[in-house]
C-alpha cells in the first residue's frame, strides 16, 4: 500500500528492542550480522512511510523500561513489534504487559532461536502475540513491520 504525499498516518506502530541490541553490528556478527540498530530503525521508519504508518522505536537494556513503554502504548499505537532479546526467555512482566495491551503484537528475532541453545527455544510471550518472525536477520524486523501494519489495518477495518 503506497502512501499519498501529504497523507497523514492513520496508524502508529511501536517497535521495541530489548537488551544488548544497541550493540548490533559489533556483538557476535556471525549470529547477528553487521547492520547496526540505528540502520534498522532508519529502515523501519522509511518502510513505515511506505506502509502509511508512523514508526517509533525504542531500545532498552532494562526490563522495567520496556514494560513502561508497552503500558504507555495503550491508546497511542495500533500495533507493536517487539524483540525482547534475552527477556524472551524469562520475562513474565513483559508477557503480562503485552497480554493487557489489546493491539496486534508481532514478536521478532534476528536469528532462528531454534538453531541455537536449547534455553532460547522457549518464549514467554509466544502464546500472547499474534505472530513470530525469526531467522532472517534485519529482514525479520521489516517482515514483522509489514505484518503488524497489515494486522493493524485489518483490526481498524473491523471497528
Amino acid at each position: 500500500m503506497a502512501v499519498r504525499k501529504g497523507h497523514t498516518h492513520d496508524r502508529r506502530i511501536l517497535v521495541l528492542h530489548g537488551p544488548n541490541l544497541n550493540l548490533l553490528g559489533e556483538r557476535e556478527p556471525e549470529i547477528y550480522g553487521r547492520v547496526t540498530l540505528h540502520q534498522i530503525d532508519a529502515e523501519l521508519r522509511r518502510l513505515g512511510e511506505e506502509l502509511g504508518a508512523a514508526v517509533d522505536t525504542f531500545q532498552s537494556n532494562s526490563e522495567g523500561a520496556l514494560v513502561d513503554r508497552i503500558q504507555a502504548a495503550r491508546g497511542q499505537y495500533q500495533a507493536l513489534v517487539i524483540n525482547p532479546a534475552a527477556y524472551t526467555h524469562t520475562s513474565v512482566a513483559i508477557r503480562d504487559a503485552i497480554q493487557m495491551l489489546g493491539i496486534p503484537v508481532v514478536e521478532v528475532h534476528l536469528s532462528n532461536v531454534y538453531r541455537r541453545e536449547p534455553f532460547r527455544h522457549h518464549s514467554t510471550i509466544a502464546d500472547v502475540v499474534d505472530g513470530r518472525i525469526m531467522g532472517f536477520g534485519p529482514n525479520s524486523y521489516y517482515l514483522a513491520l509489514r505484518a503488524a501494519a497489515a494486522l493493524a489495518g485489518a483490526r481498524g477495518e473491523e471497528q
